[in-house]
């Protein structure tokens, strides 16, 4: 079984963009920070947008960037944007329904799994984005900001500054 990283890659790409504040990023720069290619950071980007939690401009001055600020933005938001609703799922094909386990145990994990899902999202919907950049603040300051390789070419340098001083602000 495998488990989908989509949400800590959507995380990853909404916090840099929290980091970098009002400058748009181009989908180059966010696949870097989250060593990927440009494609998948330009989908997932498109799934954030639909879901208006980024907004992108296309041309050499383009990017993407925040729809709304960070506090307004919560995890859950994030999950429903990128995810579909389901920690676990039930069996890929249908127990025996003549074995008195395999005849029921689909609606008792049903039962189950929904109070799985809703945990996650109550803890989900408790956290935001903010907190997120709250929570690396220690660790990109341990580092002096070379956590953040945001950008290429002169890019990194604003973005590291601006990670810096968004730090010293908050």
């Amino acid at each position: 079984m495998s488990t989908s990283s989509r949400f800590a890659v959507a995380v990853h790409v909404l916090t840099l963009m929290a980091w970098a504040d009002e400058e748009p990023l181009k989908s180059e720069q966010v696949a870097e920070s989250v060593n990927t290619n440009a494609v998948v950071i330009r989908r997932m980007l498109c799934e954030l947008a639909e879901s208006n939690l980024v907004v992108s401009q296309t041309g050499s001055m383009g990017g993407s960037k925040l729809a709304r600020l960070p506090e307004h933005i919560t995890l859950l938001d994030i999950y429903q944007a990128v995810e579909s609703r389901g920690v676990f799922s039930l069996h890929r094909h249908p127990p025996n329904p003549d074995c008195p386990v395999g005849v029921n145990i689909g609606t008792v994990l049903n039962d189950v799994l929904d109070e799985v899902d809703s945990a996650v999202e109550r803890v989900l919907a408790n956290m935001t984005l903010r907190d997120v950049v709250a929570r690396l603040k220690p660790c990109v300051s341990a580092t002096n900001g070379k956590s953040v390789s945001a950008a290429t070419n002169g890019k990194r340098k604003q973005v590291a500054a601006r990670v810096q001083s968004v730090s010293a602000r908050n």
